[in-house]
């Protein structure tokens, strides 16, 4: 059994400023002032289109991010409506099998630390999990069945398109302090991603203490 950490990578190619200019030419449409586009005019558009509120602008660009996660946040991942998903599967990925180094991957509750007796409880049950689903595949049953048997902490990837202002909604909530902490540092970490590489679309986000 391995435990593995969550994580969050964007996997679109990324040019902030080209995306910005995008955007400009697409809301400039809405007041017809294309006249006003210049090399440096995206940057204050697009700032105030988003402190308007006017933001069906920006969701003329999509960015895919790759989740590492559990299966659990992965099912408040996929509540979001306004996106496209794809999973690793269950069904079909065999975990005995050398590709998966013929173990399961797990991951840790953020709330539980080792040295513990709740890390102790957690480790065996992991390992009871993992021992029950080598015993059903060896049994005959195929991963689609075996799968039943495994923890929802089970890591995934989860791969999920969205256009900016939907993964605007999404940092917002899922950074919350009301957040489950496991989506949180990853929606966290996600939003320092996207001010690296994108300017003004999420300045004005600021994660709660």
């Amino acid at each position: 059994m391995r435990i593995v950490e969550p994580e969050v990578e964007i996997i679109t190619e990324l040019n902030g400023n080209e995306i910005l200019k995008h955007l400009e030419k697409a809301g400039r449409v809405s007041y017809k002032s294309e006249n006003n586009i210049t090399k440096d005019s995206a940057k204050n558009f697009i700032s105030a289109i988003i402190k308007s509120g006017h933001e069906s602008v920006i969701e003329h660009f999509n960015v895919t991010a790759k989740f590492t996660t559990d299966r659990g946040i992965s099912h408040q991942i996929v509540r979001h409506r306004i996106a496209s998903y794809t999973m690793e599967s269950m069904r079909y990925c065999n975990y005995t099998k050398e590709k998966f180094s013929k173990e399961i991957s797990v991951v840790k509750p953020i709330d539980i630390h080792e040295n513990t007796s709740k890390y102790e409880n957690w480790i065996r049950a992991m390992m009871c999990a993992e021992t029950s689903y080598f015993a059903l595949i060896n049994d005959g049953c195929n991963p689609q069945v075996a799968r039943s048997v495994l923890p929802t902490c089970t890591k995934t990837e989860l791969v999920t398109t969205m256009n900016l202002r939907e993964w605007r909604h999404f940092i917002k909530l899922r950074s919350s302090k009301a957040a489950h902490p496991d989506i949180r540092i990853l929606a966290i970490d996600l939003l320092k991603q996207f001010k690296e590489k994108i300017p003004v679309i999420f300045d004005d986000i600021e994660v709660e203490g």
